[in-house]
């Protein structure tokens, strides 16, 4: 039975990582972390855990924790990610692993160290979709020429997902294009030789840009481009339009379709269709393997590079 703790279990992606926990079999969840004491505990009780908390610290010295997963804000990452490897708890990161190449690096330096389980949750390596695709270029069936993102959201006040209020600003660059551009090196196997960013003007009380263009290309070719909104009142999401040498194919959501917007049979290319859920296996499989897992952070520390420069671009 593997032991683990969520922090930030009451938020959006809290919740949705103990519903994909209560779906995989030698798994326990032991401890909840919360933002306040009484909001915590109510939701522990109802959800029949039996340790709450606000306190990381606290919950990293219990001997019933064995690994974390981090549903806490962007900014807290980092130090969250070492707290729990140096305690020597197995970490399971939301995406992004931090908002700066330094501090990933710094992450990734004390995973070496440690030799624990450290993973970046890079859900889009694990939907079924694009688990399709990566089938079709490792077997040789296609390659990519060009990935059309759009990732578009209608965020012009500090929400979260559920509606409510948050206690921390999301990042177009260091959240959603983190999703696509490790997604694109994940199945391209390239670093990208070339990147640009522009962005548009800054909100003025959340003071972040609302509106940003990504341009990736690797030194095979392949080129991908990135459109990011916060203020999109339309279809909400990301959608994937993967133009290769045979065939294009749309991916939105967990639906894939071909160019011609024929359906494509994911049946069977994963145990589930919940990204979330599938990269919860994969952390719980990687512990019980004692191996490395998909998305792990040494895997991901390329891309948060790559982010550094995009960043870097746009001064």
């Amino acid at each position: 039975m593997i032991k683990i703790a969520v922090a930030g279990a009451a938020g959006a992606f809290g919740v949705k990582h103990l519903d994909a926990l209560a779906k995989i079999d030698g798994v326990q969840v032991t401890s909840v972390v919360g933002r306040t004491q009484d909001s915590i505990s109510a939701f522990a009780k109802e959800r029949g855990i039996q340790h709450a908390t606000t306190d990381l610290a606290e919950t990293l010295a219990k001997d019933d924790v064995d690994a974390v997963i981090l549903s806490t804000p962007t900014q807290m990452h980092a130090d969250q990610s070492i707290q729990c490897m140096q305690a020597g708890k197995h970490v399971l990161c939301e995406i992004p692993m931090s908002d700066s190449a330094a501090d990933a690096r710094r992450v990734v330096e004390v995973q070496k160290e440690t030799g624990m389980v450290g993973m970046a949750g890079q859900v889009r390596r694990f939907n079924p979709s694009h688990q399709f695709m990566k089938n079709k270029i490792k077997a040789g069936e296609l390659s990519i020429q060009q990935m059309d993102v759009q990732t578009y959201f209608f965020r012009r006040s500090n929400m979260n997902a559920l509606g409510n209020p948050r206690s921390w600003t999301d990042h177009l660059l260091w959240h959603h294009a983190c999703h696509t551009v490790d997604l694109f090196m994940y199945q391209t196997g390239e670093v990208p030789s070339e990147v640009f960013a522009l962005q548009g003007p800054k909100h003025p009380e959340l003071g972040i840009a609302m509106d940003m263009s990504i341009g990736l290309k690797t030194p095979k070719g392949a080129i991908c481009t990135l459109s990011l909104s916060f203020n999109n009142d339309g279809p909400l999401g990301t959608f994937f339009r993967y133009i290769c040498d045979n065939g294009t194919y749309i991916a939105r959501y967990d639906d894939l379709v071909d160019g011609s917007e024929n359906p494509i049979d994911l049946t069977g290319v994963a145990v589930s269709s919940n990204g979330i859920e599938l990269i919860d296996r994969e952390f719980v499989d990687a512990i019980e393997s004692k191996r490395e897992p998909n998305g792990s952070f040494r895997q991901v520390l390329p891309v948060m590079e790559v982010l550094d420069r995009l960043e870097k671009s746009m001064l």
